[in-house]
C-alpha cells in the first residue's frame, strides 16, 4: 500500500510538472497564433483599402470615358467606404509605431486622390474642357496614386516579413508542445499499467464485499425513492402556495414595503413601485433622492428622522399617518396613508420594519372638490338672499330716480345730480346682476345656439380688444355644436375669461379658444358634485400666462376674490361665469399651473330638441284705466308700485299680505288684475293666493314679481311654467309693459323676467 502511494505521488508530481509546462506552451502557442491571425487581418484590410482606392479611381475614369451615371454612384459608394476602411487599418496597427506613422503620412494624399477623382467627375459633368486639360496636365492624380501604392507596398512588405517571423515562432512552439504532450502520455501509460496490476489484486477483495453492499443499497434505494416522492409532493404544494401569495401580494392596491435595519428594501410589491419608484435592493438614501415627502398640507417638508420608515426602524408603531409624496422624476404626486410596525428577532432587537401604504389621492381630491362645491353653494345662497333684498331697495330707487329726473328737468344742476344717481343705480343693478349670476338666480333666456358661430364672433371682437401682443387662435369642432343656453350670457362669459387671460399675459402670449362635443359619464358625475351624466358642448379658453398657485385656484370662482391691484378688478368675472354655467345645467373645470398658463373648460348642455322663443319688441309706454290689486309686503316697494301704476292711469287696491288680499276678494270688490309678490310672510305664497282667488274668478289675469328668477321659482314649485313674472329691480317702462301684457291676455314669452320655457328632458 505504501509503495503504491509513493508511485502515485511521484507520478502525479511528474504529471503536474508536465501539465504546467504544457499549459505554458499552449498559452504561448495561442498567443503566437493570435499574432499570426492579426497580421493576416492587417494584410487583408490593406488589400481591401487598395481595392477601394482602385475602384474609386476606376469609377471616376469610367465616367470620364462614358459619361454614364452609374459610375458616379459607384464612385460615391466606394469613396464613402474608404474612411471607415482606413480607420479599421489604423486601429489594427496602432501598437506598431512605424506602420502607424507610414499610414498617417499618406492619409492626406489619399484624401487628395479622392478629391481629384471627384473633381474629374464634376468637370466632366459640367463639360469643363479647359479644367479637364488643366487637371490632366497637372498629373496630380497619377502621382498621388503612385505615392499611395508605394507606401502600401512598403506597408505590405513589412507585414509579410512580420507574418513569416511569427509563423516560424508559432511552429517552434507547437513542436515543443507536442514533445511535452508525448512525454506526458508515456508517463500516463506507465502509471496506468502499474495501477491496473494493483487493481487486479484488490479486485478480489472488493468482490467479496460487493454482495453485501448490494443488499444494503437495495434497502437504501427503496427508502430514497419514498423520500424523493414525499419531497416532490411537498415542493409542489409549496410552489403552489408561493405562486398564490406572490400573485396576491403583487395585485394588492396597497403598497407593502419591508426593509432591513439599515433601510435597504428587502420586499416590495408593484403598488409600492408605482408610489415611490422602489424595488428590492434600493436603499433608504436612494428613496429619499427619488422622492420628497410632505405633511398632509403638501407644504411642510418632513425631516428624514420623522419619515415613516425612520420612525418604524426606531421601534415606533403608527397607523394611518398621512403623507404627500412628490417624486423628483416627473411622476405624479401621491397622497398616502401609511401604517408601520417594527420587526424584531427572537432576542427582541429590531431586525427591520414593515409598512403599508394606502393611496387616498383620488379620495382627497374628491373631498376637496366637494368641499369647494359646498362652499360655493353656501356663498351662492347667501349672495342670492342679499341680492333679493337689495333688489327690493333698488326697485324703489330706480323708479324714484325716473320721477326725480322728470321733476327737475328745468333745473340743470339738479338734473345732472339726478342723472349721476341714476348711473350709480345702474352700476348697483349691474353688480346685483353679477351676484345673481353667481348665485344662479339671474334671468336667463336659453335657446338653441350654434356655439361655433358664437365663439367665432367673440374671437373677432376680442382681437382689437386684447391688443396685438395677444395672439388669438380658434380650434373649432368640425361638426355642428348646438347648445341650449343664453347666447348673450355665453358671449359675456367668454369675454370675461379672455380679459382675465390678457391680464395674466402682460408681456403678450397666446389665447386659444376651442370647442368640442363630449360626454360626461357616471365617473365624471361621481368625481364632480352637481354634474349630470349626458351630452355636452365643451368650450375651452386657454392662455400661456402666469397661471395660478393652488391657493388662488381653489378660490378663483368666489365672488369679490381677486389678485389684481385695487381698482383693477371686481372679482366677479369668474364667479359670474361659474354661476351662469351651473344655472344653465352645465359644469366648469379649471386647470392652471404657475408659469405655464390656465385653461377653463365650460361644459354646456347639448340641445335635445328644437326650442321656440318669442322675440321681444320694444313697445311704447302703455297706459290703462283698469283696476289692479297690488299685494306687496315691503312698504317702500308697495308705495313705489302704487305711485307708478296710478301715474299710468290705473286704479289700485292694496294689500300688505295674502290674508288682506283674500279679504278684499271676499268682499267682491271688482279688480281686473292681481299683481302679487311670490314670496310673502304669513304662510301663503303668491301662487297659493292666486289659485285661491281664481276659484271664484277663473278668468282673472295674474302678474307675479320677485327678486328671484322664473327658473328658480319654477324649480322650487313657487310658480307654474307659463306664469308671467316681473323680476326686481325693474323700471317704470318694464312695469307698464308687463301690466299691459297681463291685462291684454298675452301669453308668457321670452320677455324680461318671464320664466323661460322648460327645457325638454
Amino acid at each position: 500500500m505504501i509503495r503504491r502511494r509513493v508511485v502515485l505521488g511521484l507520478g502525479l508530481g511528474t504529471l503536474l510538472a508536465i501539465g504546467a509546462a504544457s499549459t505554458a506552451l499552449d498559452i504561448k502557442a495561442r498567443n503566437d497564433t493570435a499574432l499570426v491571425e492579426h497580421t493576416m487581418e492587417v494584410l487583408e484590410k490593406s488589400s481591401e483599402l487598395r481595392v477601394l482606392l482602385r475602384q474609386s479611381e476606376a469609377a471616376s475614369r469610367g465616367f470620364a470615358l462614358s459619361g454614364a451615371d452609374r459610375f458616379i454612384a459607384e464612385f460615391q459608394e466606394t469613396s464613402g467606404l474608404i474612411p471607415a476602411a482606413w480607420a479599421d487599418l489604423r486601429g489594427l496597427v496602432r501598437d506598431n509605431s512605424s506602420q502607424s506613422e507610414r499610414l498617417r503620412a499618406i492619409y492626406g494624399i489619399v484624401q487628395r486622390r479622392i478629391q481629384l477623382a471627384g473633381e474629374l467627375i464634376r468637370r466632366h459633368a459640367a463639360n469643363d474642357r479647359d479644367g479637364l486639360q488643366a487637371l490632366a496636365a497637372s498629373a496630380a492624380g497619377p502621382a498621388a496614386m503612385t505615392t499611395i501604392n508605394q507606401a502600401l507596398d512598403a506597408f505590405t512588405d513589412d507585414e509579410r516579413r512580420l507574418l513569416a517571423d511569427r509563423a516560424t515562432i508559432s511552429r517552434r512552439t507547437g513542436s515543443w508542445l507536442l514533445a511535452v504532450d508525448l512525454a506526458g502520455v508515456g508517463l500516463l501509460l506507465l502509471m496506468s499499467a502499474y495501477l491496473v496490476r494493483r487493481a487486479r489484486l484488490s479486485d478480489r477483495a472488493l468482490r467479496s464485499s460487493l454482495t453485501l453492499s448490494r443488499e444494503t443499497a437495495t434497502s437504501l434505494e427503496a427508502q430514497a425513492v419514498q423520500q424523493r416522492s414525499d419531497l416532490a409532493a411537498a415542493y409542489d404544494e409549496l410552489r403552489r402556495f408561493s405562486a398564490i401569495l406572490t400573485n396576491t401580494f403583487n395585485s394588492m392596491a396597497e403598497g407593502v414595503l419591508v426593509v432591513d435595519p439599515e433601510g435597504t428594501i428587502m420586499l416590495s410589491n408593484q403598488a409600492m413601485g408605482r408610489f415611490l419608484g422602489t424595488n428590492v435592493g434600493k436603499t433608504f438614501a436612494e428613496m429619499l433622492a427619488a422622492n420628497q415627502f410632505y405633511e398632509s398640507d403638501a407644504v411642510t417638508r418632513i425631516v428624514d428622522e420623522e419619515l415613516p420608515i425612520a420612525r418604524a426602524l426606531r421601534g415606533l408603531s403608527f397607523d394611518r399617518r398621512e403623507v404627500v409624496v412628490k417624486p423628483t422624476d416627473g411622476r405624479p404626486q401621491f397622497r398616502l396613508m401609511v401604517s408601520g410596525r417594527p420587526l424584531r428577532n427572537s432576542a427582541g432587537a429590531i431586525s427591520g420594519a414593515a409598512l403599508v401604504y394606502h393611496d387616498v389621492t383620488d379620495v382627497h381630491e374628491t373631498e376637496r372638490l366637494l368641499q369647494q362645491a359646498q362652499k360655493l353653494d353656501a356663498i351662492g345662497k347667501l349672495t342670492g338672499g342679499v341680492a333679493h333684498d337689495f333688489n327690493n331697495m333698488l326697485t324703489i330707487i330706480t323708479g324714484s330716480i325716473e320721477v326725480l329726473i322728470d321733476a327737475v328737468r328745468d333745473r340743470p344742476a339738479a338734473a345732472e345730480f339726478a342723472a349721476l344717481i341714476g348711473r350709480a343705480t345702474d352700476r348697483c343693478t349691474e353688480l346685483i346682476r353679477h351676484l345673481l349670476a353667481f348665485a344662479r338666480k339671474q334671468p336667463l333666456r336659453p335657446r338653441d345656439i350654434d356655439v361655433n358661430a358664437t365663439v367665432e364672433d367673440i374671437a373677432k371682437l376680442l382681437r382689437p380688444t386684447l391688443g396685438e401682443q395677444v395672439e388669438i387662435r380658434t380650434v373649432l369642432a368640425d361638426e355642428d355644436l348646438i347648445a341650449h343656453v343664453d347666447s348673450a350670457q355665453l358671449a359675456n362669459a367668454l369675454v370675461n375669461m379672455a380679459i382675465n387671460a390678457r391680464d395674466a399675459m402682460p408681456d403678450g402670449g397666446r389665447l386659444l379658444l376651442e370647442t368640442a362635443k363630449t360626454t360626461l359619464d357616471a365617473a365624471d358625475a361621481a368625481a364632480n358634485p352637481g354634474v349630470v351624466p349626458g351630452s355636452y358642448v365643451m368650450v375651452a379658453v386657454s392662455d400661456t400666462g402666469s397661471g395660478m398657485p393652488a391657493e388662488v385656484k381653489d378660490r378663483a370662482f368666489e365672488p369679490f376674490f381677486t389678485t389684481k391691484d385695487a381698482g383693477k378688478g371686481s372679482g366677479l368675472g369668474l364667479s359670474m361665469v361659474y354661476g351662469f354655467v351651473r344655472q344653465s345645467g352645465g359644469h366648469v373645470r379649471l386647470q392652471s399651473e404657475q408659469n405655464r398658463g390656465t385653461t377653463i373648460r365650460l361644459y354646456l348642455p347639448a340641445a335635445q330638441a328644437a326650442q321656440q322663443t318669442e322675440p321681444e319688441h320694444e313697445q311704447a309706454l302703455p297706459h290703462g284705466r283698469e283696476t289692479i290689486l297690488v299685494v306687496e309686503d315691503d312698504p317702500l316697494v308697495r308705495d313705489f308700485v302704487l305711485a307708478q301704476l296710478q301715474g299710468l292711469g290705473y286704479t289700485t287696491l292694496v294689500a300688505s299680505q295674502a290674508s288682506e288680499a283674500l279679504a278684499i276678494a271676499a268682499q267682491n270688490q271688482p279688480f281686473d288684475l292681481l299683481f302679487t309678490d311670490v314670496i310673502m310672510p304669513g304662510g301663503i305664497s303668491g301662487r297659493q293666493l292666486a289659485e285661491t282667488i281664481m276659484t271664484t274668478r277663473p278668468a282673472l289675469p295674474v302678474l307675479y314679481t320677485s327678486g328671484y328668477t322664473g327658473d328658480e321659482m319654477v324649480e322650487n314649485q313657487q310658480l307654474v311654467p307659463d306664469a308671467l313674472l316681473l323680476t326686481k329691480p325693474y323700471r317704470r317702462a318694464e312695469l307698464a309693459q308687463m301690466v299691459r301684457r297681463a291685462l291684454d291676455g298675452k301669453p308668457a314669452g321670452a320677455s324680461r323676467g318671464s320664466p323661460s320655457p322648460p327645457r325638454p328632458a
